[in-house]
């Protein structure tokens, strides 16, 4: 077995589109991107498949915490793999039918998983109610209908469901972001759509899911650092047309629309304007009500 000096480490992922998890590979120096390997985790034994190896050398948290690979996949535990997941629609449909029967409403099962050796089975549901539904009775009956398999009732959120069953994006592409690359979901908030001016109506930024669009993070950063140097609204500025305060911004084209006493709303750019002195804007408000002062300046 080749010796190395640097630990080598391979992340692993166990589905197509899914989030990729660490594991020691020391025992395997010959591993390579795209190997299917079989791990243990911390729900049963698995088969994944390699999509990166570390240089050497990388920093990684508590390396020491990582578990190693057990081995390559043979051509064995692949049929063995396939000969599981074949069962899964089966488990599905026995699920929603004893579902109907004990008339548990707002309740949908979304998919089942057999561990690599068949071992453990979770079954994935979602809910469409806030209130918590108790499945203890369902899970007792899948219980006995699959022993001697240890089952698991797991729900997912609505965003982890649109990625499982896949289908068109509300912007129209043939395939959801989330069934495409993504690999997390990260927190998206209004103010990601109101910084690049995107219309907040519901149907404009609410994805399939019925959760706020994950594409509004991906132009979010590069939004807020073209309005840096932009000014903020209500900021008085000097224009080649006079003096007006600024009504709105528009940071991908570098411009700013300033109103202008007697002139109306004008686009300028931003070398075509001049903004004060800030030391000059505050004197006349250094004496004002705070009422009357905004996060952004004058009201």
């Amino acid at each position: 077995m080749m010796v190395t000096d640097s630990p080598l480490i391979a992340g692993v992922r166990f589905s197509k589109v899914g989030k990729i998890y660490h594991f020691s590979a020391n025992n395997i120096p010959d591993l390579s991107v795209g190997d299917a390997v079989v791990v243990e985790t911390s729900r049963g034994w698995q088969l994944g498949r390699v999509v990166q190896i570390l240089a050497e050398g990388t920093t990684f948290a508590d390396i020491n915490s990582l578990k190693p690979i057990d081995r390559k996949a043979t051509p064995r535990d692949l049929l063995m793999r396939q000969s599981w997941q074949q069962k899964e629609a089966g488990v599905v449909e026995a699920c929603q039918k004893r579902i109907r029967e004990l008339r548990l409403s707002g309740v949908k099962i979304i998919a089942a998983e057999y561990s690599f050796d068949g071992s453990k089975l979770a079954i994935m549901y979602s809910c469409e109610t806030e209130d918590k539904v108790d499945l203890k009775s369902l899970r007792q009956d899948m219980q006995k209908l699959f022993n001697p398999v240890q089952v698991e009732m797991r729900q997912i959120g609505p965003r982890d469901v649109a990625k499982m069953l896949g289908g068109m994006g509300a912007c129209g592409l043939e395939m959801r972001c989330c069934s495409r690359f993504l690999c997390d979901f990260n927190s998206i908030s209004i103010r990601m759509a109101k910084e690049q001016g995107v219309s907040l109506t519901p149907s404009e930024i609410t994805g399939m899911c019925g959760r706020l669009r994950c594409c509004l993070i991906y132009e979010y950063d590069t939004y807020l650092e073209l309005r840096k140097g932009l000014p903020k609204k209500k900021k008085r500025v000097v224009t080649p047309a006079g003096e007006g305060k600024v009504v709105d911004s528009f940071p991908l084209r570098g411009c700013v629309m300033v109103e202008i006493p007697e002139v109306g709303r004008r686009e300028f750019r931003l070398e075509d304007i001049i903004v004060p002195d800030e030391a000059n804007q505050n004197v006349e408000v250094s004496n004002a009500d705070e009422e009357n002062i905004d996060d952004e300046g004058l009201i």
